[in-house]
């Protein structure tokens, strides 16, 4: 094997290796089990075996027909586990999950069975490989409705994405460059879904991104306050004084910062921010978001001359497409959508 093969495989067969290490990282290491890190560890796994498959079959043609009919069917996991993966996060949504594995995972098995790989080569090439790619890509567009609105903020630039709202965008957009490498990589060569590695890469960068700015485990932001108590007495009053935001109405400034209420309530930020995490389950952005939401929900229920638009600024959102997308994310429902049912 001359240099430039080699330089090859080590660099595919590295994307493979790494997404084996992140796929036993969130299914065994992560400090906080979530089911989310389950769907993920899994999309990851299945990543990665149809990777290996990739790069050992592109320098090894004889490989087994038994690893090949592993690695393609691996496939057929990738978009249920992305779907479910982003669904589980951002929709906190878990139920019917095996509906999505199961089904699947048997009728594989079933056909790998009835037509193994060694025997009936030709058919797997022609119809399941192409079958596998298709189901996958369908996934693909499913799972776009949970990113659609992270899109949205990351093309206006109207609103910063958080490390979190980063990651989702990287971990579908990932997937998605993979299945497209594979598809292309079925008139080209086998290899071109495999060097699809950095995506990998990527994660592992990413990781240490996060760790760099001191979070426990990934996107357990909340975690990071747990060794930090804050006296019980201390709690009650600054929860009391709390109201103080919603009173003087300083939400509708929409510049308001943690550091402003913090300043208010005579508090530092960092407990601030500590008991809206532990004692209200919220962050500081979102605390205050949905304060501006219910102004928003009172002035659309009113006979008024405001627009939609201006609401969102009579509320305190800085801009059109933050009102939209924070009113829908937690009321479900977009402003017009919201002040049509009002009036029914």
């Amino acid at each position: 094997m001359n240099f430039e093969k080699q330089f090859i495989f080590f660099f595919s067969a590295l994307g493979a290796f790494n997404g084996f290490l992140l796929a036993f990282y969130f299914a065994y290491i992560a400090n906080k089990k979530k089911f989310s890190n389950y769907f993920l560890a899994f999309l990851l796994l299945s990543l990665s075996i149809r990777i290996a498959k990739s790069v050992f079959f592109h320098f090894n043609p004889k490989l087994s027909g038994i690893f090949i009919q592993i690695g393609l069917s691996a496939c057929t996991l990738i978009g249920p586990f992305l779907y479910l993966y982003l669904k589980s996060y951002i929709k906190k949504e878990t139920s019917n999950w095996k509906l999505h594995v199961f089904p699947i995972l048997v009728g594989i098995i079933v056909l790998g069975i009835t037509y193994p790989y060694i025997e009936h080569k030709t058919i797997w090439s022609t119809y399941i490989v192409k079958t596998i790619y298709l189901q996958w890509l369908v996934y693909i567009v499913l799972s776009f409705k949970f990113v659609k609105a992270l899109f949205k903020r990351l093309l206006n630039k109207t609103e910063n994405l958080s490390s979190i709202d980063i990651w989702l965008i990287s971990i579908f957009s990932g997937t998605t460059i993979i299945c497209v490498s594979y598809i292309i990589g079925s008139y080209t060569s086998s290899i071109v879904g495999a060097l699809s590695f950095s995506f990998i890469l990527y994660l592992i960068i990413l990781l240490f991104i996060f760790r760099n700015k001191k979070s426990i485990s990934f996107f357990e932001e909340k975690e990071k306050y747990e060794n930090k108590k804050i006296n019980n007495e201390t709690v009650k009053q600054i929860s009391k004084r709390i109201n103080v935001v919603k009173n003087k109405k300083l939400y509708l400034n929409p510049n308001l910062t943690i550091n402003n209420v913090a300043k208010e309530l005579n508090v530092s930020q960092h407990t601030l921010s500590q008991i809206l995490n532990n004692n209200f389950d919220k962050s500081f952005s979102l605390f205050i978001n949905e304060l501006r939401v219910e102004k928003a929900k009172e002035l659309l229920t009113l006979q008024n001359q405001y627009t939609i638009e201006a609401i969102g600024y009579e509320s305190g959102f800085n801009s059109k497409s933050t009102f939209f997308t924070t009113f829908k994310k937690i009321t479900g429902y977009t402003p017009s959508e919201y002040q049509k049912s009002q009036k029914k």
